[in-house]
């Protein structure tokens, strides 16, 4: 029988060997080539690990952490950028510069790929699953309790149930229920009106619009001159007059872009716009 002192030997060598075999899968050098990628990989990993981020990284109109990605390298989109670094780990989205993830594959890095955030659910699962790729589970467990915190305090700030909206862009694109922008919305108790644009969305002709006469028209980065055909519809005077500053939002791009910080900080923004329509 062994005695007390080799059991705790024995379990003492067992964790030192689990935590080395840990250490060994944490990547150490992470390159992101996807701008929702970026804005996990700053909010999740250490700073040590961020070997490189996208191009786009660093613009305050697409990212909600642009501020903190000027700290790191920006690549160019092509693999050969991300070569010299040697990355042990590459998260791309799935549908993102197919000649760079078949080089890189070949090359033998690690390649992950993530998958467009189109709903509540699908920013949680991507939150996790980054959070598990650079070894800090805990940490996306956070960020998952303060993204359900946020949409709920998005929920509360509507000002009454049963409110019609419509996220509108330039030249009239509205989108459908199967983006991010639309669950924005409806995670804050608001439905499309009937007869609106199904799927990812479409374009909606002005005079259908007035027809359908949501109560609130959320407008994505709205132009502040008419200045070409796109910014024309927006800035037409029926819709002005039908939608003065109390029955619209503006809604800047970069919240209806990414699932994790960028649409935790969409919820709170959203929160402090419905503030005003109480």
């Amino acid at each position: 029988m062994k005695s007390w002192c080799e059991k705790l030997c024995a379990a003492v060598l067992t964790a030192c060997a689990l935590i080395t075999a840990a250490d060994a899968q944490t990547p150490r050098r992470v390159v992101s080539f996807n701008l929702c990628a970026d804005q996990l990989v700053l909010a999740l990993a250490d700073p040590a690990q961020i070997a490189g981020l996208s191009p786009y990284a660093a613009d305050p109109a697409l990212s909600v952490v642009a501020d903190k990605a000027r700290a790191f390298r920006r690549l160019d989109w092509q693999a050969e950028s991300a070569i010299p670094l040697d990355p042990d780990l590459v998260l791309i989205g799935a549908w993102d510069r197919p000649a760079t993830q078949r080089m890189l594959g070949r090359l033998g890095f690690r390649v992950e790929k993530l998958d467009l955030v189109s709903g509540l659910e699908s920013a949680r699962r991507e939150i996790a699953h980054v959070a598990e790729l650079l070894g800090h589970s805990d940490r996306g467990h956070a960020m998952i309790a303060s993204l359900d915190a946020a949409q709920a305090r998005a929920a509360t700030a509507s000002p009454r149930s049963g409110m019609t909206a419509l996220v509108i862009e330039r030249g009239g694109f509205t989108a459908g229920p199967e983006t991010l922008a639309s669950t924005l919305l409806r995670a804050a108790h608001f439905n499309p009106p009937d007869g609106a644009p199904a799927g990812y969305g479409g374009f909606l002709p002005l005079e259908k619009l007035l027809m359908l006469k949501p109560d609130l028209v959320f407008l994505k980065d709205p132009p502040r001159a008419p200045q070409d055909q796109g910014s024309l519809y927006v800035m037409h005077p029926a819709l002005q007059a039908l939608y003065p500053p109390e029955r619209r939002i503006e809604l800047p791009t970069r919240y209806t872009m990414c699932g994790g910080p960028a649409l935790i900080e969409a919820f709170d923004y959203l929160a402090s716009a419905l503030q005003r329509l109480k």
